[in-house]
């Protein structure tokens, strides 16, 4: 019995490790990793429908006009957001899909689709934020100072979430949040309702 697949979303502050989690469970699992559409231009090594949906600003704004994305910003003069029509058909094909966006983000599709599962990955302590943060080397004093800021406002939206993972090593948390998928899939609401019926009947 293969019911609807799960909308897995998982987000968390920058220096988390949320990219390298996704990266882990998707190499682990049959999982979807959704492909945002964005009105840039392509980046040197990017590839169209698998780094992006690459689309005229025009192509955008219809479909925000035509209700066509699980939620969409604005991001220095150029807009992403997640195509809705995709998901909903891998989804419908049984098969689970993940979304690795901003909590903005989050939170809208939280509230287009309330049946997801929401899980936001927590560094094991500020300190250690910090350190991966600054371990980059692409920082600048002043930008490191924002993006730790940043973080501490970003933490704050865990009560919005299903789920907290500590990310304090990638197969940890990786172990953890694939608990929660197979709990989730437990759960009496996601179980195929002829499926309830029949052994009803057939008792």
């Amino acid at each position: 019995m293969r019911g609807r697949g799960q909308l897995i979303v998982i987000s968390g502050p920058s220096g988390a490790g949320k990219g390298t989690v996704c990266n882990e469970l998707l190499q682990k699992n049959d999982f979807w990793i959704s492909v945002s559409a964005t009105t840039r231009s392509p980046r040197n090594g990017e590839v169209e429908g698998e780094s992006y949906h690459f689309i005229t600003r025009e192509k955008f704004l219809e479909g925000i006009a035509s209700d066509d994305f699980l939620e969409y910003a604005q991001v220095y003069g150029n807009y992403y957001g997640t195509p809705k029509s995709e998901v909903l058909k891998v989804l419908d094909g049984g098969r689970d899909v993940i979304l690795e966006i901003d909590i903005q983000g989050a939170l809208k599709v939280k509230k287009a689709y309330p049946k997801g599962l929401f899980i936001f990955i927590l560094p094991p302590s500020m300190e250690e934020l910090k350190n991966r943060i600054t371990n980059r080397g692409s920082e600048t004093p002043e930008s490191l100072i924002t993006r730790f800021t940043s973080a501490h406002k970003e933490i704050s939206f865990v009560s919005k979430y299903d789920y907290a993972v500590v990310n304090d090593t990638v197969s940890n948390a990786c172990q953890k949040i694939q608990s929660i998928i197979i709990a989730e899939r437990c759960r009496v609401g996601r179980m195929n309702a002829d499926f309830l019926k029949e052994e009803i009947s057939n008792e």
